[in-house]
């Protein structure tokens, strides 16, 4: 079984990330990066080449894209049938990070319900860190 990690972007963010996630864990691993827009390559064409290795029925895709209703993550969606591919949109550093650091052993598939609870906790790390800082200096006002 091979497993396939996918950044795609537009622009340069994924490569960004790769870059960032590199320099915090060098050991994640291969990670493949679309940099959607930048060369005059269709989106699909760019994808397919990414994948054009991919075994369907045994290798696991995890693909992580920056925004819902963009075009590269759309252009992705016609994958969502193959048993092993996953994809995750809205991407942030924290939710990467956590994802690869806690993926199984090469021969085990990623559980789905593991990777809904690491969205969920990613998720709770988007904070307005003016009302934390409010809420703390009240706190400490208060005693």
């Amino acid at each position: 079984m091979l497993r396939k990690i996918i950044l795609a972007s537009h622009d340069r963010l994924a490569a960004g990330f790769k870059s960032t996630l590199n320099y915090l864990n060098p050991n994640l691993g291969t990670i493949e990066v679309i940099n959607g827009y930048l060369v005059n390559v269709p989106i699909d064409h760019e994808i397919e080449q990414v994948l054009a290795a991919v075994d369907w029925q045994q290798d696991e895709v995890l693909t992580f894209t920056d925004l819902l209703g963009g075009s590269i993550n759309q252009a992705f969606t016609k994958y969502l049938v193959y048993p092993h591919f996953h994809l995750v949109t809205g991407m942030n550093l924290p939710l990467v990070l956590s994802c690869l650091m806690s993926l199984p052993a090469a021969d085990q598939y990623l559980d789905p319900q593991k990777l809904r609870q690491l969205i969920k906790d990613a998720q709770q790390q988007i904070i307005y860190v003016n009302d934390l800082f409010a809420a703390n200096l009240q706190g400490t006002e208060e005693e």
